[in-house]
């Protein structure tokens, strides 16, 4: 899965993905978590536009937001057969741009069973997108609420030592067809969907404050043996 990622040296969002500086602001943010109001980038009328939107797709049909929290991630195996999931992965593309994301892996220590995080990013790619699927949704106030979850798909060997599943991240050349409105075929949605299976990933152990949300800065990416 992704539960956290981050984001920084925003300013250059704008170069890297062809988009205009957006009507609100954006800072860097290291510890990027479920709930909170993050840059997406999608396709509008404009053209590209970067757009706020909450981590955690809430389902225009849902009854209330709360079910945002358990769809933070969508798998890439049934996006086509659960319903909440076969219309944005047709109409509701975006992009979701990232640094790198973190992953726990289940370790020993004492005796004890613990996690220990690594911040993780793709060789050669310092800014990147995770494939991500959106919806709209309206509170009882009628207010409109965007909102996104991240896609994954079964972990690459690299990755698989540490978890079994990993977010799909779009090579720079599927990011303009992701966002492509007209591309509604199955085949070539999942083809593009496909693990990441030559990716060589640049992983290292950072200390665990990144377990909790409130610290927010670059010390969390770190290694560990570097602080």
């Amino acid at each position: 899965m992704c539960g956290r990622y981050g984001f920084y040296k925003v300013d250059e969002f704008g170069e890297r993905f062809g988009v205009k500086p957006p009507a609100f602001t954006i800072k860097d943010n290291y510890n990027a978590a479920p709930g909170q109001i993050l840059p997406v980038i999608m396709q509008s009328e404009y053209g590209k536009t970067l757009e706020p939107m909450k981590w955690g797709m809430i389902p225009a049909w849902a009854k209330d937001d709360r079910i945002g929290y358990k769809m933070i991630n969508a798998r890439s195996e049934t996006l086509f057969e659960k319903s909440a999931w076969r219309g944005p992965i047709k109409y509701h593309r975006c992009l979701v741009p990232a640094r790198g994301f973190y992953e726990w892996d289940k370790i020993q220590i004492d005796g004890k069973a613990a996690k220990q995080p690594y911040y993780i990013r793709p060789e050669g790619q310092d800014l990147f997108v995770f494939a991500g699927v959106f919806d709209t949704w309206h509170d009882l106030q009628g207010n409109e609420i965007w909102s996104y979850a991240i896609v994954t798909t079964r972990a690459n060997k690299e990755m698989s030592a540490i978890h079994d599943r990993q977010p799909v991240i779009l090579k720079p050349r599927d990011e303009a067809l992701w966002l492509e409105p007209s591309l509604q075929d199955r085949g070539a949605i999942e083809d593009i969907l496909r693990s990441y299976d030559d990716v060589k990933w640049n992983m290292v152990e950072v200390s665990r404050d990144v377990n909790v949300i409130r610290n927010n800065d670059e010390r969390l990416i770190y290694p560990i043996n570097s602080q």
